[in-house]
Order: C-alpha cells, then structure tokens, then sequence
C-alpha cells in the first residue's frame, strides 16, 4: 500500500493536534500540520496528496490570508491536490464557494468531522 502525504493547515492547535492524532492512527497517512496558509504554500514541493485546509485562517496573524484565498493559490499551483475545506461555520453559500474553487469537500467542525474526512481521504485514489 502506498502512504498518502497529508498536510493540516489550522490555527486552531487543539483542532491540529486531535485531527492529527486521528489521521496517525492509519499508519499509511503521513501527517504534517500548518498554521498559515502561507506555510503550506511554502512546502507545496513536498507533494502532499491531501490538504485540510480551515475556512478561517487568521487567528495567529491577522494579516494571514483566509482559506479561501490559500484555496486559490494552492489549485493556482497544484490542480490535482485534494483540499478538504474544514469550518467551524456550518454555512452553505461558503461550502458552495469553496467547492466552486476547487475544493473537494466542505466539513464542518462537529463530532462526526474526523470520520467523514477518513471517508473523504479513503475515498481518493
């Protein structure tokens, strides 16, 4: 089986550090953890496969570009890499404009989050 680079950009570190824990479990999954977009776009030349990117990126820096922006650089960069938008907001226009933009999935931050981003990763190839 081949392993899947997986990259978690969130500036929430409770929500980094149990989705990370989570996805460890598997030992195919190879987890890496941003809190900037800018961050991630910077380590892009390590070919992730998976990206969960959080909607709302600007609690550490106020200066630091939204999700949605980092969205668009990455598919700017890398159409192929599948990005997982994660948001605490359950809103359908965000969710509808992210998917417009290349995102895979829209995932709300609830109990069952963890589960639905295994199906979603299990379900790339």
């Amino acid at each position: 089986m081949k392993h899947r680079k997986i990259f978690i950009v969130d500036d929430d570190e409770m929500t980094s550090v149990m989705l990370k824990d989570h996805l460890n479990i598997n030992p195919l999954n190879k987890v890496k953890v941003f809190s900037t977009g800018e961050e991630c776009i910077r380590h892009l030349d390590q070919n992730p496969n998976v990206i969960i990117l959080d909607y709302n990126l600007n609690a550490i820096d106020s200066n630091a570009a939204d999700g949605l922006e980092i969205l668009k650089q990455i598919k700017k960069i890398d159409r192929d890499i599948c990005v997982i938008m994660l948001s605490s907001q359950e809103h359908y226009g965000k969710a509808l404009q992210t998917i417009a933009k290349g995102a895979m999935e829209y995932v709300v931050k609830e109990k069952d989050a963890f589960i639905k981003i295994d199906k979603i990763i299990e379900s790339i190839r």
